[in-house]
């Protein structure tokens, strides 16, 4: 029993190295996986041991797992040489390694100085933090000109409403041949042609952003007609660094709220740990507010029912109670962070799409709204992805080319010395 434990406790060793290795400990612990399924080690009947490779490609994938763990556990050759692989593999020799003494301390130097470089970066990007909010204050001013339009409480000049336009002579075309081809009564006409401001502004803009659309239920709708406004409120100079996302509603019929807000609390400086992994500002953490639902109106819960019969008595009774739904308003309710507990991978998934929803609406959003109410934003964005799906293509293609201009040498310098052999 003593020896199976020290074997397990062998086996949890090496597993551990693995996981700590990162990334290349990832790759090469599929190897090592396969090393153990072939390097089964059993003994002929001379009493003489041999490898053989008993992993069957079809069968029960858990049955063989079990079957790879009995066979490594019971023979301590296989261990010993999978040992033997992990430590080529933990040990392999960098850049470092080979160099000299002296010159490691000089790049030691060079280490020291790139930590300094990315604290300077840090505070490079923490004035860039205070030039944002002086800057967001001077476009205030034309953020709530916008609204004005949005929600019709101001009805912009003839002056403010001119704007030329390549297609201006065929929509003026098409004007006229609708005007010519449907004939309404004029107060049916007017009211039609002339509604409040731009009805569902923000809802359209939902609709037409894949990110927001994907949170987008169709329960969620009518609430986003009542949407006023989007704001973007940055931390002040002596706070932490941080932005607010302000969701402005009109009163309505599914929440008291006028205000819905969700902050973004950011850090901008290195890790002690791995300074050399700093990349600028980025958002660690989040929360959001407490919707005031008016009662059977909230969208973020559903109510089911369920039937319960008692064991004893036979006596079957409904049992009503509401469990979460998908929507939109969600995004009020963000993961809790602790620093304490680790979240699993479907949380740090959410929680790291939540950030980047955040981040666009501060980005993009808040600042373009018109343009992705119209689509030209989301032609401008559709034409960076495919420039960038091409320069990734013309990549690949140049690959190719190296390959085959690699074969071709490669068969030039096969055929070499077959002329020499001939001469």
């Amino acid at each position: 029993m003593r020896g199976k434990r020290d074997t397990v406790q062998q086996v949890m060793s090496m597993r551990r190295r693995y996981l700590d290795a990162g990334p290349n400990g990832v790759q090469h612990c599929f190897k090592a996986a396969h090393f153990i399924e072939t390097a089964n080690v059993n003994e002929n009947s001379s009493g003489q041991e041999h490898l053989s490779c008993p992993y069957a490609m079809e069968g029960d994938k858990n049955e063989a797992k079990g079957k790879v763990g009995d066979q490594v556990m019971q023979n301590p050759q296989a261990l010993a040489a999978l040992q033997d692989r992990l430590d080529s593999i933990t040990h392999t020799p960098s850049v470092m390694d080979s160099l000299p003494t002296s010159v490691k301390r000089r790049v030691n130097a060079l280490k020291n100085l790139q930590v300094k470089s990315a604290h300077i970066e840090a505070k490079f990007y923490e004035e860039v933090h205070e030039l944002e909010r002086k800057y967001a204050a001077l476009y205030q001013p034309l953020f709530d000109k916008r609204k004005e339009i949005v929600t019709g409480a101001v009805e912009p000049t003839d002056e403010e409403c001119e704007w030329h336009s390549d297609h201006e002579e065929e929509e003026l075309a098409d004007e006229l041949q609708k005007k010519a081809s449907i004939e309404e009564p004029k107060e049916e006409a007017a009211a039609e042609e002339n509604p409040k401001g731009i009805p569902e502004f923000w809802l359209t803009i939902f609709r037409s952003v894949d990110m927001l659309s994907d949170m987008l239920q169709e329960h969620d709708e009518p609430i986003l007609r009542h949407l006023q406004d989007i704001k973007v409120i940055f931390s002040g100079p002596d706070e932490p660094m941080s932005f607010t996302l302000e969701f402005h509603f009109e009163p309505n019929i599914y929440f008291k709220n006028t205000v819905l807000t969700k902050m973004y609390k950011m850090k901008s400086e290195p890790e002690a740990e791995d300074p050399f992994s700093f990349e600028g500002p980025e958002i660690i953490d989040c929360e959001g507010c407490e919707i005031d639902w008016y009662k059977g109106k909230d969208v973020t819960v559903k109510t089911i029912k369920k039937k319960q019969k008692h064991k004893g008595r036979g006596i079957v009774r409904t049992v009503t109670k509401q469990v979460p739904t998908d929507s939109f308003f969600n995004f009020f309710n963000p993961i809790k962070v602790s620093p304490d507990n680790e979240l699993d991978e479907d949380s740090e998934f959410t929680l790291a799409t939540d950030f980047e929803i955040g981040h666009f609406f501060r980005e993009r959003i808040v600042p373009r709204a018109v343009l992705y109410f119209t689509g030209e934003a989301l032609e401008d964005d559709e034409s960076f992805e495919e420039e960038e799906l091409d320069e990734g293509e013309e990549e690949d293609q140049d690959d190719e080319m190296d390959e085959e201009e690699e074969e071709g040498d490669s068969k030039s310098g096969e055929a070499q010395p077959a002329e020499c052999k001939q001469q």
